[in-house]
C-alpha cells in the first residue's frame, strides 16, 4: 500500500475538515404566501412552485 512521504500540517488537515463542519440549512420565502421553505421545494402551505401552482392545497388538511 502506498504511504505518504510528508506529514501533512495542521493547517492542510484544518482545511480538509473544515468542509465537514455543520452549516444551517439556507431557507427563502414564498413569493405567494411569504413563509420560509428551502428552495428547489414546493410550499408545504399554499402549493406554489416557481410561480404556478403543482400541490393542490384544501383548507381541510
Amino acid at each position: 500500500m502506498a504511504n505518504p512521504k510528508r506529514r501533512q500540517s495542521k493547517s492542510r488537515q484544518r482545511l480538509r475538515q473544515g468542509a465537514n463542519r455543520w452549516r444551517a440549512p439556507v431557507l427563502k420565502s414564498c413569493p405567494e404566501c411569504g413563509t420560509s421553505i428551502p428552495g428547489h421545494v414546493a410550499c408545504p402551505s399554499c402549493g406554489y412552485y416557481t410561480g404556478r401552482q403543482v400541490l393542490n392545497i384544501t383548507a381541510g388538511e
